[in-house]
């Protein structure tokens, strides 16, 4: 079992992330869809009565969605998985400012995979020092990790001059560009996406490799994710939560569309 805690800091309002987030995982979802590939979704509905944080939090949506991946896994796992292998299926409780997402492969691993992603979205720089109020042994196996989206390294394939924090500058709300180390001192607002990713890989001789390779992915794809939170800002700044539904709603008839046709796009393992 490998345990991170990623800390993404944000020049935004908690507020404002909700709207961000939900718009840009739907835009998101349509980058990394195509060719047979891509995001199902099967399930976007309330719900009551499922505690998280200890209870702290209990009810919002919940979403349950099929990767069909292939092409974005790496060619040491394609060699070894069958064919139908290469799916996995998220299901997400988001109460937020909290939300848990737990990913599985229930038609090869079954019980020999899951990751599990919380997160708690909150005001400040990071300093938070245990977020998920954590205790025994994932406290003892935690490692913390502050993703700077305007200076950490990206890869040159990953790399969007209009997705560039250092570059942007947002004509509605007029934040940015993102210069300098520790730019968040100099901001106003700033939040902090804590995301707690606790990954398990049961296979025997590959384990190790395998969770380090996930936490990988996962960084990258905060980093990546979350520079588009920014540098879209002037998209989904101003939306209401019933413009994000219809979004949403309209995305899923999109990405039906999208996985039957065309080319695979969006990320892929190398």
């Amino acid at each position: 079992m490998l345990v991170k805690e990623f800390r993404v800091i944000l020049p935004v309002t908690v507020e404002e992330y909700q709207v961000a987030q939900l718009y840009s995982v739907a835009e998101a979802s349509k980058n990394e869809t195509g060719g047979g590939e891509g995001i199902e979704v099967l399930k976007n509905e309330p719900f009551d009565d499922y505690p998280l944080l200890g209870g702290q939090y209990k009810k919002g949506q919940y979403t349950y969605k099929i990767y069909h991946l292939k092409s974005k896994v790496p060619s040491f796992i394609r060699l070894l998985a069958p064919e139908g292998a290469l799916e996995v299926h998220e299901e997400a409780w988001n109460a937020y400012p909290y939300c848990r997402t737990v990913i599985t492969n229930p038609g090869y691993m079954k019980e020999g995979f899951h990751i599990t992603i919380e997160t708690l979205h909150a005001p400040g720089d990071g300093e938070a020092e245990n977020a998920h109020k954590l205790t025994g042994e994932r406290l003892r196996l935690r490692e913390v990790v502050t993703i700077d989206i305007a200076n950490d390294q990206v890869k040159n394939s990953d790399y969007k001059p209009d997705e560039d924090p250092t570059k942007f500058k947002s004509k509605k709300t007029g934040r940015g560009p993102l210069v300098g180390p520790q730019w968040w001192k100099k901001c106003d607002p700033v939040m902090t996406c804590y995301k707690l990713v606790t990954c398990e890989f049961k296979w025997f001789g590959l384990q190790s490799r395998v969770e380090k390779f996930i936490q990988d992915v996962e960084r990258r794809l905060f980093t990546n994710f979350h520079r588009q939170v920014f540098c879209w800002m002037d998209q989904w700044h101003g939306m209401t939560m019933d413009d994000i539904r219809r979004l949403e709603d309209k995305t899923k008839e999109e990405l039906d569309q999208q996985r039957q046709s065309g080319e695979v796009r969006g990320t892929r393992s190398e």
